[in-house]
């Protein structure tokens, strides 16, 4: 029997105490359900879709009660005549999920660097080096600030920002983290300015488990930003973070990216290998998995982490199509 739905604050305390995904934070997000089982320390997040609970990340709990809290989830689920679809697994779920009679699939790969031997010196930080100079001579000026005190002129800046992917384009949900709301206080914000006026911003979320650090994570900028003002904010964010005691900073989870045969575990749909490598050869408009990827290999990580989807029982085509219309793009 589930026991009663926890409030935020519990939530985050059990992120804290046992999530190890890098992005386990967006667990955190508004509309996000909660599952918990009486007698188990943990939860797992969710959230309805037609036929399905879609799971984000593996359950949240100690290793030893993992398996008997998924079990538990998989009954509610069940009680209620709808399947689990889990995102964002970590290569460490696999084997629960598989043993468990899901088909699970490589979706993208997660990229992190080690704060602790990060540098930009040397040959090949010279164009990136270069273009946050460039940023600098522009009169680009970056500070840390907070979020709820400069809410206005970011929802103004996340405008323009939206219009200028045209007229259709929408923003993507439930896989991408928040400015606002209850935890906003958690994160760090850096934002540039030239002139006094807003040109773009960066979102960090912390991040918990055996790589802790800070998930480069929401990102904005204005159309007529200069080129190399992401780059020299994100660098900015790197000094004050590393100087904070930062042991990682994750740039996040890109689907569609990443893709190795070796990385699919036994039992693998080759449909969903299908699609998911259609997808990133000529999805660009559902997400520009090319152009994240390139901003994030300019900084050289030092981790390259696959992670997974798995379909309780068999997939379905219908079963992704659900979860891209989540993820609104679609």
């Amino acid at each position: 029997m589930p026991s009663a739905t926890p409030v935020l604050e519990d939530v985050h305390k059990i992120l804290e105490r046992y999530a190890d995904n890098p992005s386990a934070f967006l667990a955190l997000n508004a509309r996000t359900e909660y599952f918990t089982a009486e007698g188990i320390d943990g939860c797992v997040a969710y959230r309805t879709a037609g036929r399905y609970l879609v799971q984000f990340a593996g359950p949240f709990a100690a290793d030893r009660d993992r398996p008997a809290l998924l079990a538990a989830f998989r009954k509610h689920a069940a009680s209620r005549r709808k399947k689990v679809l889990a995102i964002q697994l970590q290569e460490s779920d696999t084997e629960l999920y598989a043993t468990g009679g899901f088909t699970v699939n490589q979706m993208g790969a997660s990229y992190a660097i080690d704060l602790s031997r990060f540098t930009l010196r040397g040959s090949k930080f010279v164009r990136l080096r270069n273009k946050i100079s460039k940023a600098g001579r522009s009169g680009l000026v970056v500070t840390e600030d907070d979020p709820l005190a400069v809410d206005a002129e970011l929802t103004e800046l996340d405008r323009d920002w939206l219009r200028g992917k045209g007229r259709f384009a929408k923003e993507l949900t439930f896989m991408v983290g928040e400015r606002t709301g209850e935890v906003a206080p958690l994160r760090r914000l850096f934002v540039g300015r030239i002139d006094g006026a807003v040109i773009g911003y960066i979102s960090y979320s912390p991040v918990y488990g055996t790589r802790p650090g800070w998930l480069h994570d929401l990102t904005r900028r204005r159309r007529e930003a200069p080129p190399g003002v992401m780059e020299a904010i994100n660098s900015h964010a790197i000094t004050a973070l590393s100087e904070d005691g930062a042991g990682w900073l994750h740039l996040g989870f890109t689907p569609f990216t990443a893709l190795d045969p070796a990385h699919e575990p036994p039992g693998a749909s080759p449909m969903v290998a299908r699609i998911v490598r259609f997808l990133a050869e000529h999805g660009e408009k559902v997400y520009p998995s090319a152009t994240q990827v390139a901003y994030k290999e300019k900084w050289d990580p030092h981790a390259v982490l696959p992670e997974y989807l798995a379909f309780e029982g068999r997939p379905s085509l219908g079963a992704i199509l659900r979860l891209m219309h989540l993820a609104n793009a679609i």
